[in-house]
């Protein structure tokens, strides 16, 4: 959250989110960015990042970041980054419904299928 004004789109998002390169926004920022939040030697839960290289509102450097920071420390982290999608992972319905299936994947197999079974 304290970069996140200087790829694409980010920088219309001041007005919700804060100026990073203001003291006082910083801190608030500071305080809820998962990325500041990491720390070494806490046990966190496998994570799924899923992301897009064509997203013009969301860099994907967002993701590949976070992922990268999470792999340096130990934690367990799955990433997927579709290099046809758009803004969410996916430009196209077929797309759309690949990573939906693949995140209903990951899920059910951390909590178990909600209709029973694998």
């Amino acid at each position: 959250m304290l970069r996140y004004h200087k790829l694409l789109a980010g920088a219309s998002w001041m007005a919700e989110y804060g100026d990073p390169d203001q003291a006082t926004d910083r801190e608030w920022l500071l305080k809820y960015s998962p990325f500041q939040a990491l720390k070494p030697g806490v046990q966190y839960p496998e994570a799924l990042f899923t992301t897009s290289t064509r997203d013009d509102r969301v860099h994907p450097g967002h993701a590949r970041r976070m992922v990268a920071k999470m792999k340096a420390l130990g934690i367990p982290v799955l990433y997927f980054e579709n290099t046809d999608g758009g803004h969410s992972g996916a430009a196209e319905m077929k797309s759309r419904a690949a990573l939906q299936a693949m995140e209903y994947r990951y899920l059910w197999s951390k909590v178990g299928s909600p209709v029973g079974g694998e």
